[in-house]
């Protein structure tokens, strides 16, 4: 039976089976850490009764007014535990959290743009194509990137999932 809990420090040290995967980003500890100390409740990790990992979910709220919402920055299952709903239970926890908590109106995921399996998958849970980011990954493999939009309770006109008519920049995002 899978559990949830929140990310705990020695996690860090426990998650290669997760994060060393070609469809995975992998972040630098500094950035594990800004999540853990400021939005503790947004970083989940899905757990094997023998206490292995078998994803997470990395998260935020941020931004301002109409656009107060919650981020995922991550979410990420090991290949093992893939196609057992892990992914939908961790976005429904982080979803969750973002509308009872901190009574966001929206969340929202960056994915890249050729990624259709992930696109494919958010769709299910109810994401739309918000609007496309160009240029939105650097390095050695630059790409665009969808900002994809799930609206919550709070957004009753659904204004925060009404698709752009035009792709922005980077520098146009908000946060």
């Amino acid at each position: 039976m899978t559990s949830t809990r929140p990310f705990q420090m020695n996690d860090l040290f426990r998650f290669n089976n997760v994060n060393l995967d070609v469809l995975t980003e992998t972040y630098n500890m500094p950035f594990y850490l800004q999540y853990m100390s400021t939005s503790p409740e947004l970083f989940t990790v899905a757990t094997a009764p023998d206490g292995s990992i078998m994803g997470y979910m990395l998260g935020k709220a941020e931004g301002t007014e109409e656009l107060w919402h919650g981020h995922v920055s991550a979410v990420t299952v090991a290949p093992m535990y893939r196609r057992l709903g892990l992914a939908r239970m961790l976005m429904e926890d982080l979803e969750g959290t973002s509308a009872n908590v901190y009574n966001a109106y929206f969340v929202d995921l960056f994915v890249r743009a050729s990624n259709a399996l992930a696109i494919s998958m958010y769709e299910k849970f109810g994401y739309v194509k918000y609007r496309r980011v160009l240029g939105y990954y650097s390095g050695d493999d630059p790409e665009d990137a969808f900002d994809m939009r799930k609206a919550l309770p709070r957004d009753i006109k659904k204004k925060s999932i009404i698709p752009m008519d035009r792709p922005v920049l980077p520098e146009e995002l908000e946060w």
